[in-house]
């Protein structure tokens, strides 16, 4: 697992550069999910656009003017933000620093942050007076839909985040009650639907009141969300968040995570080995103390979630995993390994992230390689809702989640809103059909 780039450099080049456990994998998977899905978003609105489908709205602004009060305070804070944490890492003793933990804490450098601040201040006064006129005009400028697809994402990483935290803790609602600092401020626990509902909201009122035509943005958005799903799992996968299936008893694994087949009896008898992890949740650390590794508890090993399959002509790892190293230190401590995150698990699970990317980049492309074939709109986004439902739908049979009582099935709360998904697609394809040629 690379939990950060510290990683990555270690095992590809032997190098040990400790600034670069700032950069966090799943972070960065998630950037250039962003990115990619901010492409392909910016060439279905221009494609739109050719169309006459979407047009261009006309506003005014203001050329020539110094920096307000407001545009300095703003760099300012900024620059004070990043300056705090920045040199506060690099002051301190990395080794000693955990910087996942470091980044949501109270803790930085104060003069770091103040030098900041100033100099990003300094910059955009500096750049308005380049551009500062005698008299300021007012301009009218046309703005294409394409053009603001840098606001749109950036509503949809805020909002995202701020959704994935708010579904993720309502999920872990006990957790939050005892511990609400440690919840909320925590940079693990992210529920990807959370994030895509709020986002979506926020999204649709900003098109509104831009004048961008809700169906058109929504249809061109599809393939984009499935790309950046796809992407973003990447991430999961590497950094192993957590997002991991149930256990796989066809293997078992030994004490470095060597994935081996089971014999008849070796999955329970690990499991029996390990059963203060999976009765409790706490291990003893190398130096004798309990340490606390997981929430994921039974009341018995025989409640242990899991299912048979074994990976016939495919290699191993496609079936069972053992998440060594990974981003949440969860599990058992691996010998003789005294990094910050030297655990994995006890057993082997299924890698649904890896799944999900296999099917959601598959079904990317079909979306894709169709979208020009669809005329109708809100078709498109109802095919996205319902092949995304479809897909975390199916997936969440093979994952760690808490279940709850829906229509007299045990579901987790992904699998409930998979559910909502694909009615919610089934709709809007039965309404584009109903609709043919009304525009939103």
């Amino acid at each position: 697992m690379y939990p950060n780039l510290y990683y990555v450099f270690k095992d590809w080049f032997g190098v040990e550069w400790k600034g670069l456990a700032l950069f966090n994998t799943f972070g960065l998977m998630v950037a250039l999910s962003f990115a990619a899905a901010a492409y392909v978003l910016s060439r279905e609105l221009q494609r739109k656009e050719k169309q006459g489908l979407l047009l261009p709205r006309e506003e005014s602004i203001v050329v020539g003017k110094s920096a307000s009060w407001g545009e300095l305070l703003t760099n300012g804070l900024v620059g004070f933000i990043f300056g705090y944490k920045i040199f506060g890492v690099f002051i301190n003793k990395l080794p000693e620093v955990n910087i996942q933990d470091y980044i949501f804490s109270r803790e930085g450098n104060l003069w770091g942050g103040l030098l900041l601040g100033i100099i990003m201040a300094g910059l955009k006064w500096r750049e308005k007076q380049k551009h500062k006129q005698a008299e300021p005009e007012q301009r009218t400028l046309r703005i294409w839909p394409h053009d603001r697809v840098g606001d749109i994402v950036i509503l949809a990483m805020i909002f995202g985040i701020l959704g994935a935290k708010l579904f993720d803790n309502l999920e872990h609602f006990d957790d939050l009650i005892k511990h609400p600092i440690d919840r909320i401020f925590s940079a693990s626990g992210l529920t990807f639907y959370g994030g895509l509902i709020l986002a979506a909201i926020a999204i649709c009122i900003y098109a509104y009141r831009k004048g961008i035509m809700v169906a058109h943005l929504v249809d061109a958005a599809g393939p984009a969300l499935m790309l950046a799903y796809a992407l973003g799992r990447i991430g999961c996968q590497v950094a192993g968040d957590g997002d991991w299936g149930i256990y796989n008893s066809a293997y078992t694994s030994d004490a470095y995570g060597h994935i081996v087949k089971a014999d008849p009896d070796g999955f329970k008898d690990r499991l029996a080995k390990d059963s203060t992890y999976f009765l409790s949740g706490k291990v003893l650390d190398a130096d004798g103390r309990v340490q606390y590794v997981t929430d994921r508890t039974y009341a018995s090993l025989n409640e242990v979630p899991k299912a048979a399959i074994s990976g016939f002509t495919l290699p191993s790892w496609v079936f069972a995993y053992s998440y060594a190293g990974n981003v949440n230190r969860d599990g058992v401590i691996i010998p003789g390994n005294n990094e910050d995150h030297n655990r994995m698990l006890p057993q082997p699970v299924f890698p649904t992230p890896l799944y999900e990317t296999i099917i959601c980049l598959f079904l990317f492309l079909i979306m894709w390689s169709v979208r020009k074939k669809i005329k109708l709109p809100l078709m498109m986004f109802g095919l996205y809702l319902f092949l995304n439902g479809f897909e975390r739908y199916f997936i969440e049979k093979l994952r760690v989640n808490q279940l709850y009582e829906f229509m007299g099935l045990r579901l987790s709360q992904s699998a409930i809103i998979a559910v909502f998904l694909m009615l919610a697609g089934v709709i809007f394809i039965l309404f584009a059909n109903r609709k043919k040629g009304t525009i939103l």
